[in-house]
């Protein structure tokens, strides 16, 4: 029997050798980050024109909003990255991605692990018949352990760690990307209750003066020195100007409790942002530091874009080792025994390699590879999307920069003109010269032009915070401490070991989706 073994034995050692020494086979696409061709040649005239590169080089984007010198903005945003519930969830799913990339890892080893047993009593009572009657018992016992092992020699398992690295990497640009927008909705809405609160100054300042000319009007209309034409429209426009405020609140309101949102908080609880009545701030010219080009491929969406594009492709490799066999080597020990007497105890020892093969399934594995093509391409034009949808978000912000800041001393002129025309129209309507009708035209004129010039220093500001989201500013690499606040981190520990998954770093990030590191912390 060992003549029959020892070469059967030498043969299966030798196919294992041969199997593993063979395992570096890759099949699918190796990956190569998509590239935009267009990004090369573009260059749009406008960036120059929007200020001096010196000032914009002393503003750091992770900060961007420390250029408006607010110390209740800086606050507030601070606030928002510590609370805000998107971006907690944004950090959570890092973590899911995290241990779905141990999963992954873990396929590179021994896949099947088993250790298994039994203890059985076994009673056997016999009688009648012609044998003599007879009651037996004994305890049998047995004990295995089973050892699995696929080959990775397609490599479908350094395929799925492919994958789920870039999967890994794209959620932490997708939290990357959501302090990006959180920072520039905060500061958004934040400007949005200052201009509110001023409009509604205005609107109350400019009551005050029409109620004065509605009294005067009332008195001159009942003493019969005046027309009652004119005390009718110094009433319509002092009742229109009362109307407005109305829903200038309602609409300060409605800002301060989505701003409360981004902070965690409930409606109405935000007392950090006071109503004071201050000035919108006055920037200083903003510009784009570096070429177009580069800014967009730094954005934290865009980033995560081509890290999607590199999961996916690496899906096309795993679905093709389907077309191939699996070979498995496969190794079990057994013990088993009894209590009876004179009964042995039996080791055995069983190893060698097996394979399956879908050889009667091919149509379906290869519309699943055709799957899998088909998703690639559609990660890839969703990359493309995104980063001409970047292009355009800067373009759009960087013009509005521009062109608002070009209305700002023409819109200021006319709110002074404005002003003065209505002490010439007061002065000559008091000494007989005009009639009401060029004071009412003049208030209306005040009124208008002074809601005008802050809807338009409120638009420059949008226009600039849009500036530098649409570059990718205001993200940090947070330590993991931060990423999930540490009452999270107490309640989830309290339910599952997370073993140093919670504490351990995170990695840094590859310059491209093209040559990703191993960012696993098993």
């Amino acid at each position: 029997m060992s003549r029959v073994l020892d070469p059967l034995l030498r043969d299966l050692v030798l196919l294992t050798v041969v199997c593993i020494l063979n395992g570096c086979t890759m099949l699918g696409p190796d990956h190569q980050e998509p590239r935009v061709e267009w990004l090369d040649a573009w260059q749009a005239d406008l960036y120059g024109q929007v200020g001096n590169p010196k000032a914009q080089a002393e503003v750091d984007l992770r900060f961007w909003w420390h250029l408006f010198d607010d110390p209740v903005l800086n606050t507030l945003i601070d606030l928002a990255k510590q609370e805000n519930p998107s971006l907690r969830i944004a950090g959570l799913r890092m973590l899911e991605s995290r241990a779905a990339l141990g999963i992954a890892g873990s396929a590179r080893y021994p896949q099947v692990k088993q250790a298994s047993g039994a203890v059985d009593y076994v009673e056997t009572d016999r009688h009648g018949g012609t044998l003599p009657d007879s009651n037996d018992h004994m305890t049998t016992y047995q004990a295995g352990l089973a050892v699995g092992w696929e080959l990775d020699f397609w490599g479908r398992f350094r395929r799925g760690v492919e994958s789920a690295d870039a999967a890994f990497f794209a959620s932490i640009a997708n939290r990357q990307n959501v302090q990006v927008l959180l920072s520039a909705q905060v500061a958004d809405l934040y400007f949005s209750c200052r201009a509110t609160i001023l409009q509604i100054h205005i609107a109350k300042e400019n009551a005050k003066v029409q109620k004065q000319s509605f009294e005067i009007t009332r008195l001159l209309y009942e003493g019969g020195e005046d027309s009652e034409l004119d005390l009718q429209q110094a009433k319509t426009q002092y009742m229109a100007t009362l109307s407005k405020i109305p829903g200038l609140e309602l609409t300060l309101l409605k800002t301060r409790n989505a701003l409360g949102v981004l902070l965690g908080r409930a409606p109405g609880d935000l007392p950090e942002l006071d109503e004071a009545i201050r000035l919108l701030p006055v920037l200083d010219p903003v510009i784009i530091q570096d070429l177009p080009a580069q800014l967009l491929m730094r954005r934290p969406d865009v980033r995560s874009a081509a890290w999607q594009v590199a999961a996916q492709s690496a899906q096309i490799g795993i679905a093709k080792a389907d077309l191939y066999p699996s070979i498995t080597l496969s190794g079990t020990v057994g013990w088993s025994g009894n209590t009876q007497d004179g009964s042995p105890d039996t080791l055995s020892l069983g190893i060698g390699p097996s394979f399956t093969w879908n050889l009667f399934d091919r149509g379906h594995i290869k519309n699943n590879v055709r799957v899998q093509d088909a998703r690639l391409q559609q990660a890839i034009e969703s990359f493309q999307n995104t980063v001409l949808t970047a292009a355009r978000e800067i373009d759009d912000a960087a013009f509005g920069i521009v062109k608002t800041r070009e209305q700002q001393v023409p819109q200021r002129e006319s709110t002074k003109a404005a002003k003065r025309s209505l002490e010439i129209a007061n002065v000559r309507y008091r000494e007989g010269y005009a009639d009401f009708q060029r004071v009412i035209d003049a208030q209306r004129s005040v009124a208008s032009q002074a809601e005008r010039e802050v809807t338009n220093d409120k638009s420059h500001i949008s226009a600039v915070i849009s500036f530098y989201k649409a570059i990718g500013g205001g993200w940090l690499n947070d330590p993991i401490e931060q990423v999930v606040p540490v009452t999270t981190r107490e309640t989830m520990e309290s339910r599952t070991d997370w073993g140093r998954l919670l504490t351990t770093s995170l990695p840094d990030m590859p310059t491209t989706s093209s040559s990703p590191e191993d960012a696993r912390n098993e």
